[in-house]
């Protein structure tokens, strides 16, 4: 089975930062898209982000500019999260798009507040 893990959450205050990693099982991202969601207590999951195989990011508009997904090696998938606001404290997952249907993880908290 497929296993997706995220870490890097955590507690930050607003305009604060936080670099979050998704680690998979096995070598994937140079086959599959790798996204990020959020969702935060009483909303839907929102979509953030992804990178393509070969490289290429998108982004939720309301994150340009201070949100970057990267990528290590095949197996590591990385989003630095800067100028972080307290509307985007969420649950942050990230998930492989594959031919079978999507993989998720199973989540990092983000707290931004004062």
């Amino acid at each position: 089975q497929v296993h997706l893990v995220e870490s890097g959450g955590g507690s930050v205050q607003p305009g604060g930062s936080l670099r979050l990693s998704c680690a998979a099982s096995e070598s994937m991202f140079d086959r599959w898209s790798v996204s990020w969601y959020r969702q935060a207590p009483g909303n839907q999951r929102e979509w953030v982000a992804t990178e393509t195989p070969n490289g290429n990011p998108n982004y939720l508009d309301s994150v340009k500019g201070r949100f970057t997904i990267s990528r290590d090696n095949d197996v590591t998938v990385h989003l630095q999260m800067n100028s972080l606001k307290p509307e985007e404290t969420a649950t942050y997952y990230c998930k492989i798009n594959s031919s079978l249907g999507g993989y998720w993880g199973q989540g990092t908290q983000v707290i931004v507040s004062s």
